[in-house]
């Protein structure tokens, strides 16, 4: 039972100042409280056959209904169920860390008879407290109201005579080194329920059991998600494979693609889109951050840059729509960089470039190499924005433009800082394939391979190259 101050504590109990109570119960009258009791033994059997046969049959039972839970939901409501079980209680609570800071919260409170409970949720916070603090159980028996009002407003007010309360950490633990995920607690109003020595040492290898049972229930929901996510990204990934186009085949013009991304599901993207009956549309783009959220948006931008460039074909108007569009809906810090290409059957290019890396255009006659400016800013980022293409450019056979993500130039050799592919290393070995006569197709594998012969096959960042070559 509790002691006052005045009293002298009994021989194997220790007596010291009570925790401060948690965040996240009722608050307790901090001059009400009074020392608590030390922590009890953790030996329940008597040496009394009999008695110990019916403990350990009532131990096992409490044990088997907690173990068959079948979900962690499941779980928890079974673990306070079978604490009031066996320690004849009427109400019960599983009160776990895992609010701001650390903060207490009542995870699951029932009643005697499998019951949920619903009404004042206070309880005793300076006995959880202490439990809490010092990894160790704690009972308490309350025989008048001066006793209830030393130990907090709450017992008082709640007319509490026994409490008892054991922290949630695995067997063998160091004691106030351990780091308990809560506490099971439970109570009585009964006058004729004492709480003795024997309950709380049974009580607390219920509590033992239980930890083990919570992690292993965690664990396996881990698990379980981490398997659900993988098949997720798996599905996300063929489907974001599957949106991948098929290279057209238009008079004037040989096209190629090529990509790779650094995680199962990428932000980069490119697309032919027919656009009229001789032009088509290229497009490579590019969101910021890797995995699923960017994933959607790109996908996003490439059905509306699918619908709009048939129903329309200045790529200025559509570019000014599709980044209205984002604005309304991209979450802050993301955004779009695009670069979108009309390329007409008499090797016009009518090209917009919106914060782009900028694309190259290697010329025949005098291997010069031009990158296409910038026309605005990324998408997403300004909504009024208004998107215009550059005056159109003419190319000639064997001219080739060559479009890329920032990931193709930021490859770099492993181990190093600043050793990047670079635009210089783009710029060569376009250079190289486009004199030897290449084919789109041959020049797209030769870019990605010399980007990622320099980092050693690995992805940092998404990887697209697209080439459109008049043959």
């Amino acid at each position: 039972m509790f002691f006052r101050r005045k009293k002298t504590p009994p021989a194997g109990d220790a007596s010291s100042p009570p925790a401060a109570p948690p965040a996240g119960g009722a608050a307790e009258d901090p001059g009400a409280a009074a020392p608590l009791p030390g922590p009890a033994s953790t030996q329940f059997l008597t040496g009394e056959a009999g008695k110990d046969r019916r403990t350990v049959q009532v131990l096992l039972e409490a044990i088997a209904r907690v173990s068959e839970a079948r979900d962690l939901e499941s779980l928890l409501m079974d673990i306070v169920d079978s604490s009031i079980d066996l320690a004849g209680a009427e109400r019960g609570l599983l009160i776990l860390r895992g609010g701001k800071e650390g903060e207490m919260v009542v995870r699951v409170a029932r009643l005697r008879g499998k019951k949920p409970f619903s009404g004042d949720l206070r309880y005793s916070t300076t006995i959880a407290g202490r439990v809490l603090a010092e990894v160790r159980p704690l009972r308490a028996q309350v025989h008048s109201e001066s006793e209830a009002l030393e130990l907090g407003r709450s017992v008082y007010d709640l007319k509490l005579r026994a409490v008892m309360c054991v922290p949630l950490s695995p067997p063998h633990g160091d004691g106030a080194g351990s780091a308990p995920k809560g506490v099971l607690y439970v109570d009585s109003r009964a006058a004729t329920r004492q709480f003795s020595q024997g309950d709380l040492a049974l009580f607390a290898a219920l509590a033992q059991h239980i930890s083990i049972a919570m992690m292993n229930a965690q664990l396996q929901l881990d698990s379980l998600e981490k398997v659900r996510l993988e098949q997720s990204l798996e599905l996300a990934s063929a489907i974001q494979r599957d949106l991948m186009p098929r290279v057209p085949s238009i008079p004037g013009w040989d096209l190629a693609g090529w990509y790779g991304p650094a995680e199962q599901t990428g932000a980069d993207f490119y697309d032919f889109i027919k656009v009229g009956k001789t032009s088509l549309a290229l497009v490579v783009g590019d969101v910021t951050g890797h995995g699923i959220g960017p994933a959607l948006i790109t996908a996003s931008a490439q059905g509306s840059l699918r619908t709009s460039l048939r129903l329309n074909p200045d790529p200025g108007a559509v570019v000014t729509l599709l980044n209205q569009d984002l604005c309304e809906r991209i979450e802050d810090g993301r955004f779009l960089t695009l670069f979108l290409a009309i390329l007409g059957e008499g090797g016009t290019v009518r090209a917009l470039n919106a914060g782009h890396s900028q694309p190259l255009l290697w010329r025949v006659a005098d291997r010069s190499l031009t990158p296409i400016l910038k026309c605005g800013p990324a998408l997403g980022m300004i909504p009024d924005e208004d998107y215009a293409a550059h005056p159109p450019l003419s190319m000639q056979a064997g001219d080739v433009l060559l479009a890329y993500t920032d990931g193709l130039i930021e490859a770099r050799t492993p181990g190093s800082e600043d050793d990047f592919f670079g635009e210089e290393g783009l710029k060569r070995v376009l250079d190289e394939c486009a004199v030897k006569g290449l084919s789109a197709r041959e020049i797209c594998t030769h870019v990605a391979e010399a980007a990622l012969a320099k980092s050693g096959g690995k992805r940092e960042d998404d990887i697209t190259v697209v080439v459109a070559k008049r043959p």
